[in-house]
């Protein structure tokens, strides 16, 4: 008489109490897989919910990782021993009494410039002002869209923002004084008009301007919400004349040598600066000084806040989705009782039945875990482009996703399969 088989609902057993005490996780992993293929529906939807608090979680975290490693390239090609001097034109001061607010005077060409002749060594001084945006470039038949920006700078200017010329020459200081009809392209630009192309020495029309290019950049991709391979640099004088706005703002940029000297040659340009200004001693700066390793700081501070947040709305969510899962489980320990008490009865000790509904829930939080990392990349990646940033594979996320999948499997498995491998199978037996 051969060996006698008894049949469940799912499976098909042999009385061997070895064999149960023998089961290895590949077999267990076979069993999981059977049970969650009886309840797809169901199986689907608790994944779901974990994949959803996972891509929240993943998404965030993959976005801030990749906006900041774009940063710190922009400020390190910016470099730190560096500051930069504004107009405080987004602020407003207040008159005396009778008088309403009033806005801050613009930095005009001649202070920018006066404050470049009285600065020396080891203080370097860039000027850069923006002439036009959303401007369109044309050479022959092939033009850009409307999405080129018109830069003036001196012929210190692209250093000071650590851009590269892949092909010509820089401005002298005499071009940039003097404003001749001379351009620097961005690489997409050069692509667009001119195909394969070289650009150096060819007229191109850009705004209302005719322009002879003499360099094309290095490409650099966006940056902080700003594309340099879709701008135009003018030399500063020819920049003044064709501004678009009718009260500009110019911008200063200081470089030293070392980060020692650098609260020195902060303070001698604010000083002298008040002078060119002709700033009352009782009166506060109309004009403001940032560090470029101080607003790193700032937005690193704040991206680390956002984070926060993020994490948090994430473990939130996945908390209510192991809930959702423990509920789960309880349901398919109920409806499997009858099964776990013929295990029981032909050998499956607690522990084995234990191990079975854990390696089950862990099983459902790692096919919602790979469903929400994936998405929350590519996710994540979308918004980081979108926002000007890089796009990154964050393999620590992913390991740590998928880490906390199992962890978020055990604790809300753990209570169903200890509810399980307790039930008596005499009981489990007469369960209809």
């Amino acid at each position: 008489m051969g060996p006698v088989v008894i049949t469940t609902g799912l499976f098909s057993f042999a009385p061997n109490s070895n064999r149960f005490q023998e089961m290895t996780y590949t077999e267990n992993i076979r069993l999981a897989m059977q049970a969650i293929q009886s309840n797809r529906l169901r199986t689907m939807l608790t994944a779901l919910i974990i994949a959803i608090g996972l891509s929240a979680l993943v998404g965030i975290l993959t976005t801030l990782d990749a906006v900041k490693k774009s940063m710190t390239e922009a400020f390190s090609n910016m470099g730190a021993n560096s500051f930069t001097i504004r107009n405080r034109g987004t602020g407003i001061r207040i008159g005396g009494p009778g008088e309403g607010p009033k806005p801050f005077k613009s930095i005009r060409y001649e202070d920018a410039f006066a404050l470049k002749n009285r600065l020396e060594a080891p203080a370097t001084v860039t000027i850069s002002v923006t002439a036009t945006r959303g401007a369109t470039a044309k050479y022959s038949k092939e033009k850009t869209n409307p999405n080129i920006s018109i830069q003036g700078i001196d012929e210190n200017g692209l250093k000071a923002q650590g851009l590269d010329l892949a092909f010509g020459r820089n401005f002298s200081s005499a071009e940039s004084e003097l404003g001749n009809n001379l351009c620097i392209i961005g690489s997409e630009i050069a692509t667009t008009l001119f195909k394969h192309e070289s650009a150096i020495d060819k007229i191109i029309t850009a705004g209302n301007s005719r322009l002879k290019v003499i360099g094309v950049l290095a490409s650099k991709g966006s940056s902080l919400g700003s594309n340099t391979d879709r701008a135009i640099f003018i030399p500063l004088y020819k920049a003044k004349v064709i501004n678009s706005s009718t009260n500009p703002s110019y911008t200063l940029t200081i470089t030293v040598n070392s980060n020692d000297q650098m609260e020195t040659v902060i303070g001698e340009a604010t000083a002298e600066f008040r002078k060119v200004r002709k700033i009352k001693i009782t009166d506060p700066n109309n004009f403001e000084i940032t560090k470029s390793d101080a607003v790193a700081q700032t937005l690193f501070e704040n991206l680390a806040m956002i984070a926060v947040g993020g994490i948090t709305i994430g473990v939130i969510t996945l908390v209510g989705a192991s809930i959702g899962l423990m509920n789960i489980m309880l349901v398919s320990v109920t409806e499997r009782t009858r099964e776990i008490g013929i295990r029981k009865a032909i050998g499956a000790n607690p522990s084995v039945i234990r191990k079975q509904f854990l390696i089950e829930a862990v099983m459902i939080c790692l096919m919602g875990g790979a469903m929400g990392i994936l998405f929350g990349i590519l996710l994540g990646n979308a918004i980081s482009l979108a926002m000007g940033g890089a796009f990154i594979i964050p393999w620590l996320f992913i390991i740590g996703g998928f880490a906390l999948c199992v962890l978020v499997g055990v604790v809300s498995g753990y209570y169903p399969a200890r509810k399980a491998s307790k039930l008596d199978p005499v009981e489990a037996l007469r369960y209809e």
